[in-house]
């Protein structure tokens, strides 16, 4: 057999999913499990649910009678999970307490500490620490459990439990790991503001490398439960958003990816950091020294499934012949926006009096310009020209979507088949144990659905649409005269 093939685990906040790919990115096989639904999982989870949830996946999907054949073909496995979740650890590897989620809303104080320490340090390295922030959670860990603290050996990020549990290393973890908990990615070093000014140990922060570095060959005693080869690699991991990066095959410099989910999230690829003054944008490492910048914003897809649901292939159709609507809308459902600007006191609006085509049209279309928005403070801040953008999401689903993004853009829209993390962990598995670097593993292992390429017609048309949208914005307070346009 002339190809080999790589497992992608990604463990998310509601279960875990793990796939089976070549080496040509062809999708042999998935597997899924939700984990048990409790009141806290916002706030703390089990690892060890983590880990059952994940073994019963690899062995079910593993025993698959299209499967089993390729298993003395298998050459490696990676992990994504959240960014921001920790965990410590005894000597044992032992959780001393349950996973802290990213998405745990206790750490505000400690968020500010964290802060005013790294601003002290380095205003122009990572400060943007927060409630979905790694180090605080550490730092609340500290506080909140004293007792506890004698018996702490390292902390660790989601995804470094389930490799750990793998490949029995949990001294390791990645760059896009460790940037929320207070690592250096420019320097590449813990800085000294951790233990200087906070109450840290140096000896609680794990080694750091680049993602998908081998880290060692699969535990014997998993590799028997598999039925796997014990010269079967695990590679460190991916944050969740950066492994989505890599599945949608944004991985070379120039490259940008949107995906549209509930969310708006743009991540791409510089040649070097991006410095933003206003902190809505940050900057992981790429795993060949590249820089990752991206941000997240508050708009995205979640309006569609409040204000229009059902399915909503009539409502496209329409769409498509009623494009560009010439209407202003901002479907915000929050209050408040982060990402591409920050404006607490931001509200969504809409042209009054829309029928319910015109209002779906003029919702894509208001989302459209805030991703434009974006790419236009990227290339501000980089120098850097934007070639295409790659794009996921629920979004990527609607044709009258993507062809309103692409003329508002005026770039090409790319669509990938499989975009799911666990596809993007998977490449990464592939990276350094048969390629010889993520971009030459992206390149073979994604697969375009379709290209969406901007009219110049619309182009022009919405050009004159999205001034202006940003005038607007400028009108009600929510961005200063001097920003982009």
């Amino acid at each position: 057999m002339d190809t080999a093939y790589f497992i992608g685990i990604d463990v998310g906040t509601q279960g875990a999913r793990v796939i089976l790919t070549s080496a040509a990115g062809e999708l042999i096989g998935s597997r899924e499990s939700a984990f048990p639904l409790s009141g806290k999982m916002r706030e703390e989870q089990s690892p060890d649910t983590w880990w059952d949830a994940c073994l019963g996946c690899l062995r079910d999907l593993l025993q698959d009678a299209a499967v089993q054949p390729l298993r003395p073909h298998i050459r490696a496995m990676a992990v994504t999970s959240t960014s921001g979740t920790i965990i410590p650890i005894d000597r044992q590897h032992r959780p001393l307490h349950d996973a802290i989620m990213y998405s745990d809303g206790r750490q505000v104080e400690t968020g500010r500490i964290c802060r005013e320490a790294a601003l002290s340090y380095h205003p122009q390295g990572y400060t943007s620490f927060n409630t979905s922030s790694g180090l605080p959670k550490m730092l609340w860990f500290l506080q909140q459990y004293p007792e506890r603290v004698k018996a702490l050996h390292q902390f660790i990020h989601a995804a470094d439990f389930i490799t750990g549990q793998l490949c029995g290393r949990y001294d390791t973890t990645d760059w896009t790991n460790a940037l929320k908990s207070g690592y250096d990615v420019a320097q590449q070093c813990w800085p000294s503001y951790l233990w200087e000014q906070l109450p840290l140990e140096k000896s609680w922060l794990q080694q750091v490398v680049p993602s998908g570095t081998p880290l060692g060959v699969i535990q014997p005693h998993v590799a028997a439960l598999l039925a796997l080869p014990a010269t079967v690699q695990v590679v460190a991991g991916m944050t969740d958003g950066c492994a989505s990066q890599i599945a949608a095959g944004a991985v070379h410099p120039g490259d940008w990816n949107t995906t549209i989910g509930t969310t708006l999230v743009v991540k791409g690829v510089t040649t070097g950091p991006l410095n933003d003054p206003s902190g809505v944008l940050y900057c992981h490492r790429h795993p060949e020294g590249y820089w990752m910048p991206g941000g997240a914003s508050n708009t995205g897809a979640d309006w569609v499934s409040q204000r229009f649901p059902g399915d909503l292939t009539a409502l496209n159709q329409q769409a498509m012949h009623i494009i560009p609507t010439g209407y202003l809308s901002w479907p915000l459902l929050q209050a408040g926006e982060r990402f591409p600007f920050m404006a607490p006191q931001a509200r969504g609006f809409e042209t009054a009096g829309l029928s319910e085509t015109e209002s779906y049209t003029a919702g894509m279309e208001g989302v459209a310009y805030i991703e434009r928005y974006a790419y236009d403070l990227i290339r501000q801040l980089s120098g850097e020209t934007v070639q295409k953008v790659y794009t996921a999401g629920g979004a990527s689903n609607s044709d009258a979507w993507l062809t309103i993004r692409s003329n508002v853009l005026n770039l090409p829209i790319i669509k990938m088949k499989q975009v799911s993390g666990a596809t993007g962990a998977a490449i990464l598995a592939a990276s350094k144990t048969w390629f010889t670097s993520i971009m030459e593993a992206a390149d073979a292992m994604t697969q375009v659905a379709a290209t969406i390429l901007p009219t110049p017609s619309l182009v022009k048309i919405y050009d004159h649409s999205y001034r202006q949208f940003v005038a607007s914005l400028k009108e009600k307070g929510y961005i200063s005269n001097y920003e982009h346009a």
